[in-house]
């Protein structure tokens, strides 16, 4: 089996984040959600592992290279443009051949991995197999009508309520799925829909399983998602010291310092991670932060946030549900109430 992993979209709901940075690039625990994919298809046993870019590729490319950090083996797939997830399957065909794959949305988050997907598929040997998860905003998403377990009716982003169970971003195919996807059209948005092929699935007679997703799962395409994914992974946290954390410092909880880092005069309330090389000092930080590499924050309390590597934050009282970008520098002038920041790479904030 390989995995097919969808690595190509552009990120629009999460601008300016995603001006400078590849969406599936974010880091969320301090770890790409890229990344987090790959473990999870690591874990499952699948190591030949088909990356499809977009005009984000080099940056994914750079970051991923050949595969080995993950003990896999990588090819890259270009996708000129996002054109639908079936697209990027007729786009992968030399890769893909007649194999069956998992295709894995690549700013997915699966907190309880592939592998048990990965078994039934093997186990059950249908065409297709999709995963599902209610949700409270359907329409954000492609959906599934299910008549007792079985489905009847796939939509994507549907216009009006048909159903409240999403598609989870990961699927499994057998080769059938490369004639769906060149059977079909493009839909009201343009896009060849992974939807419309599983569809055709269903009208061709093929088999088509569904199976409810137990654990936590999310789609990171907005910032309050990502928050959300960065309080469930940060909550997987195993305790770790690595750095230096001086003696009027207090940690409580689920705490990571990495080595490198250094924590004076200050409290780290878990789930919380403090990147290499990073500096707080006189400062309150977490619960569900994560601060990457070389940061420094001083005189700062900080919650629920993310922030990426290369930040500066001095003297800012009660900033929580933000996400920095690199290099990001806020400092206080004058007493702020609470702030709720979403910064680009390289911004300068002054706030009151």
């Amino acid at each position: 089996m390989k995995a097919l992993v969808l690595s190509g979209g552009e990120g629009s709901r999460l601008r300016p984040i995603t001006h400078t940075n590849a969406k599936q690039l974010i880091p969320i625990a301090n770890k790409p959600i890229l990344f987090h994919a790959l473990e999870a298809i690591a874990e499952a046993g699948i190591d030949d592992v088909g990356i499809v870019v977009g005009q984000t590729g080099d940056e994914v490319r750079a970051a991923v290279g050949d595969g080995s950090a993950w003990n896999i083996s990588v090819t890259y797939v270009q996708q000129d443009a996002p054109l639908g997830l079936a697209h990027a399957i007729l786009t992968a065909r030399d890769y893909l051949g007649d194999d069956p794959f998992v295709m894995y949305l690549g700013d997915n988050v699966l907190l309880e991995g592939l592998t048990r997907f990965v078994r039934g598929f093997e186990k059950h040997r249908p065409n297709a197999q999709i995963f599902l998860a209610r949700v409270p905003e359907p329409e954000r998403f492609g959906v599934a009508v299910l008549e007792g377990d079985r489905v009847v009716k796939l939509v994507e982003k549907p216009r009006e309520h048909i159903s409240d169970l999403a598609l989870v971003g990961v699927y499994l195919f057998d080769a059938s799925v490369m004639e769906a996807a060149e059977a079909i059209r493009p839909s009201w948005r343009g896009e060849l829909e992974i939807t419309d092929a599983i569809q055709h699935l269903l009208d061709s007679g093929r088999s088509v399983r569904a199976e409810m997703v137990s654990g936590w799962w999310k789609d990171t395409g907005r910032p309050e998602d990502l928050l959300e994914a960065n309080r469930m992974m940060l909550s997987q946290l195993v305790p770790r010291i690595d750095g230096e954390v001086d003696e009027r410092s207090r940690l409580s909880g689920m705490v990571v310092v990495e080595e490198g880092a250094k924590v004076i005069r200050s409290g780290i309330r878990g789930p919380a991670i403090i990147g290499p090389g990073t500096v707080v000092e006189d400062s309150l930080i977490g619960p569900h932060t994560s601060i990457s590499d070389g940061c420094r924050i001083v005189g700062s309390e900080i919650e629920d946030s993310i922030v990426m590597e290369q930040c500066v934050i001095e003297e800012v009282r009660a900033m929580g549900g933000s996400i920095l970008g690199r290099a990001v520098e806020v400092r206080r002038q004058v007493r702020p109430s609470m702030y709720r920041l979403v910064a680009g790479d390289q911004s300068q904030i002054n706030v009151p």
